[in-house]
């Protein structure tokens, strides 16, 4: 099964391989990676990246990750994640049966324009209203509040602080990660979301 979203300015679609010079050119710049990880080679970007983008989560048939199209001029401006939360997680608590796992990542052209914000609360929606999730969680570095911004706005709350054990940490690591969640009762309660209108 494929999702499409729709919000005011952005088509989140399937990620597909006509995408992957937009990937490549993502996943190499070190200004995007900033609070992510070191930056990567093509080949790597290729062989270990890529498959796991287009991965399709085997229990609801939906891929984990949308490519994020300008509806303006079919732009692919970067990516956004729903992903299981399982141990693999960045969240790093163990699995957590009915939460979906918040993400995104897109191209420096495209910050400072909302676009983050959007994405993420349509997603938000989504993950309530069609995938029946109990809860949203994202995290981020404690020291990206660009980042924690945009959850914030999406609805999420900040509830906690932990400090993994990196080998080779980023700089603002000795801060910690943050942990970020929202709950189907506080999303009702809140009215939180904005409206998309899913197209396949």
């Amino acid at each position: 099964m494929s999702t499409t979203l729709l919000t005011p300015r952005l088509r989140l679609r399937p990620l597909s391989a006509s995408d992957t010079p937009q990937i490549v050119a993502l996943h190499t710049d070190p200004a995007v990676l900033r609070y992510l990880g070191r930056p990567v080679d093509i080949d790597t970007v290729r062989r270990e990246h890529l498959p796991r983008l287009l991965r399709v989560d085997p229990h609801s048939g939906r891929p984990d990750y949308l490519a994020a199209e300008t509806r303006d001029d079919a732009r692919v401006v970067g990516w956004f994640m729903l992903r299981r939360v399982d141990e693999e997680s960045l969240l790093r608590a163990g699995p957590d049966e009915g939460a979906l796992e918040l993400g995104y990542r897109l191209e420096r052209a495209a910050w400072g324009r909302g676009y983050a914000t959007e994405g993420g609360r349509a997603l938000v929606e989504d993950a309530f209203t069609t995938l029946g999730a109990d809860r949203v969680v994202a995290t981020t570095m404690a020291v990206n509040t660009a980042s924690r911004r945009v959850l914030e706005k999406c609805g999420l709350r900040l509830v906690r602080t932990f400090f993994p054990a990196w080998d080779d940490p980023l700089d603002g690591a000795e801060h910690g990660d943050v942990a970020y969640a929202l709950s189907r009762h506080e999303w009702a309660r809140t009215g939180a979301g904005c409206a998309h209108h899913p197209t396949a």
